[in-house]
């Protein structure tokens, strides 16, 4: 007879969120942004792409969302949580597009919404590793957009996966030589 109890709708996200939170820590605490400018480049795809003044790669941690590369939004590495942006993303399955951010109820208080960013379009692809959205490559205008081209958003998926796969790729050699040091010793 089992004694399981049903988890309530909350519990169950929080051991998601708890989950999510542990495999964001496996993959940035240690590796962190790569320093050979790899995930620039991703940006600045995506922003060619999208034809957007900015874009970003981002990570979604538990109080902030800090930028691993960025393309058209110097000096800013990190933003805070606050729902409908980044911090959604990651608890939303599949791209998140907002065509206009003003008008949108996901979005419309949001600071980089109301401040002086003064965002109008977002379009992310959530960055899916080992079963959990660790953050997102993301495209941001300030002019809203109301037709958006399916291959455009097709490309955002497959850029934020090649994300993922750069992620894997590089715990794995980190680890290897992790092991390779201590067997050495």
């Amino acid at each position: 007879m089992s004694t399981d109890v049903p988890q309530t709708e909350e519990a169950q996200l929080s051991v998601q969120g708890n989950a999510r939170l542990a495999a964001v820590h496996k993959y940035t605490d240690e590796l962190g942004a790569p320093e050979d400018g790899a995930f620039d480049r991703i940006a600045q795809m995506a922003a060619k792409i999208f034809n957007t003044p900015i874009a970003t790669v981002s990570i979604v941690d538990d109080d902030r969302v800090w930028f691993a590369a960025t393309q058209g939004l110097d000096g800013v590495r990190q933003v805070g949580t606050e729902p409908g942006l980044c911090a959604s993303v990651v608890h939303h399955e599949g791209p998140y597009i907002v065509n206009d951010a003003a008008t949108d109820p996901r979005t419309a208080e949001h600071p980089l919404v109301t401040g002086d960013l003064a965002l109008r379009f977002y379009a992310a692809a959530p960055i899916e590793v080992e079963g959990h959205a660790l953050g997102t490559v993301n495209v941001i205008d300030q002019t809203s957009r109301p037709q958006l081209d399916p291959n455009q958003i097709s490309l955002l998926v497959d850029l934020a996966a090649t994300v993922a796969q750069l992620m894997e790729i590089r715990l794995v050699a980190l680890t290897a030589m992790k092991e390779r040091k201590v067997v050495r010793v």
